[in-house]
């Protein structure tokens, strides 16, 4: 039986019993929705081993290749599993600790992202740099053996759950631009830290402010030499970028096709204009996955921008569309002020082209490093 079979028949038994009500749960705009059953799938796709599947057998995972990756990735799309709380300890922060850690930081963090038992979140954003990652002003210095780190992350996905945070801070005096960065394992449990959520336009809270001040982590908690900090950070973008993207189109596709039965039902299919935007969308999102496939390989490189800027520009072109298609309804929520899924897909999507590398930053990146035009 080949893995994508077995995940198939895994996700069926186990979305039927125990998680069947967990069907469909998360996700953008939606991360609110039963946590706590949330979480205990988290520990039970590592307890049968369904997390990190690309890691060493050492760690976890299952040296799966990366097409097996992909199918495991698109069977728990189709499967409608819910929204992962794990995906940033999973698809960011271990293969970066996989790549630059040492024994004993892939022994300590590695087996509890596997068992789903900690959670993480990504402190890289700051107020007043917007999408200038190097603009780091969050500083940390050495003191009695611990780092003390003060400052200011935002826009930080989860944050209000993690366990972990790996932080981007300045910790050379004087330092400017990408020198003298560090990249920084944080407990988020510990004094000096207070996290403040963020409403977003869909009315919920998944991104946060996060204060540091005088927060502490040990010396040992340091990923990569000090000063690395920018090259370990770059890399953990890319892994941003990696297979579960392959998952996360077929969730477009289900979103393209509720957009199209909505379109049918308004009538609004009949509009030739309209109907020829649908048809696109089909068609580019059938080049995003032919663009995902090309470029699946360990470490993408810069070309990842491509895929980031193509998904999120199509994404929020998508949301446009999931509007259009409603006509007035589509601008009034319900009687208890609750939002439909396609509504929720319109606001949500004009976050895309900003987070994880705003489009003006993923253009810049694709000039300069993967078509070599000047500054």
């Amino acid at each position: 039986m080949s893995l994508r079979e077995q995940a198939r028949a895994w996700l069926e038994e186990s979305l039927s019993g125990e998680f069947a009500g967990a069907r469909g749960l998360g996700g953008p705009g939606r991360e609110h929705e039963a946590y706590e059953l949330r979480r205990a799938w988290e520990r039970h796709l590592g307890a049968h081993g369904w997390t990190c599947l690309g890691w060493p057998r050492r760690y976890g995972g299952r040296d799966a290749a990366i097409e097996d990756q992909v199918a495991f990735h698109e069977e728990y799309a189709r499967a409608g599993a819910p929204a992962r709380l794990g995906l940033i300890g999973e698809g960011l922060i271990g293969p970066t600790i996989l790549e630059f850690g040492t024994d004993e930081q892939k022994e300590r963090f590695l087996p509890p992202i596997q068992r789903g038992e900690e959670l993480w979140c990504q402190g890289y954003s700051e107020p007043e740099a917007g999408s200038d990652l190097a603009n780091v002003r969050t500083r940390a210095r050495l003191e009695g053996g611990e780092w003390v780190i003060t400052g200011q992350k935002v826009w930080t996905s989860l944050a209000q759950w993690a366990d972990w945070c790996f932080v981007l801070c300045r910790t050379e005096e004087g330092s400017q631009r990408h020198r003298g960065l560090s990249y920084l394992l944080v407990p988020m449990r510990g004094p000096g830290i207070e996290v403040r959520p963020i409403v977003q336009l869909t009315g919920t809270s998944e991104f946060n402010e996060v204060f540091f001040d005088g927060a502490r982590t040990a010396a040992g908690n340091l990923l990569g030499a000090p000063g690395e900090g920018w090259r370990v950070a770059m890399a953990t973008l890319g892994y941003e970028r990696g297979v579960s993207t392959l998952g996360q189109q077929i969730g477009f596709g289900r979103e393209l096709d509720t957009v199209v039965e909505t379109a049918r039902r308004t009538g609004a299919i009949d509009d030739p204009v309209l109907r020829d935007r649908l048809v696109r969308a089909w068609l580019e999102l059938r080049i995003m996955r032919l663009n995902a496939l090309r470029m699946l390989r360990p470490d993408p490189g810069p070309e990842a921008s491509i895929a980031k800027l193509y998904w999120s520009e199509w994404h929020r072109r998508l949301g446009e569309l999931a509007q259009a298609v409603q006509g007035r309804a589509g601008l009034v929520a319900d009687a208890g002020g609750e939002l439909s899924d396609l509504q929720r897909l319109y606001l949500f999507s004009r976050a895309d082209t900003i987070y994880a590398g705003s489009s003006e930053i993923q253009r810049t990146v694709i000039a300069e490093r993967t078509l070599g035009l000047p500054r």
